[in-house]
């Protein structure tokens, strides 16, 4: 497994940790900051989870209103908790970061929506990116 998918695994579970406990996210984020600074192994996929969940966090409003756009008929707080940070994380890739392709981004998603979350997850990520990435 590549440093982006696991990179992507970490701010999934900060993500999900933050909104399942109702925390802000940059408490969360500190707090796995402090352990990942005793995991020295783990850099390489500590500095992209970090830039993912930062990039969350500067462009939260923009993101959410995307999702919120595209997902038909779903509104964020009827989603999945996994659902929402799989889909955020999927949407600061395709419009915030210039060095992942499209493809790659919506990909990613897709495979930590089968892995951690509904049956029908994947397919739906898949349609909200999908829809997403056409407009960009």
């Amino acid at each position: 497994m590549g440093a982006r998918t696991k990179a992507r695994k970490r701010a999934l579970d900060i993500l999900f940790q933050a909104d399942v406990r109702g925390e802000e996210v940059a408490a969360t984020l500190a707090a796995e900051a402090k352990r990942a600074s005793n995991e020295p192994a783990r850099e390489a996929s500590w500095l992209y989870a970090r830039e993912i969940v930062d990039g969350v966090i500067d462009n939260r409003d923009e993101i959410d209103e995307q999702i919120t756009t595209f997902a038909k008929d779903w509104s964020l707080a009827r989603m999945p908790a996994v659902d929402r940070a799989v889909l955020r994380i999927g949407v600061w890739e395709l419009l915030f970061n210039d060095e992942v392709p499209a493809a790659v981004a919506i990909d990613e998603a897709v495979e930590l929506a089968k892995e951690y979350s509904t049956d029908e997850s994947g397919s739906f990520v898949h349609g909200v990116l999908g829809r997403i990435a056409r407009t960009v």
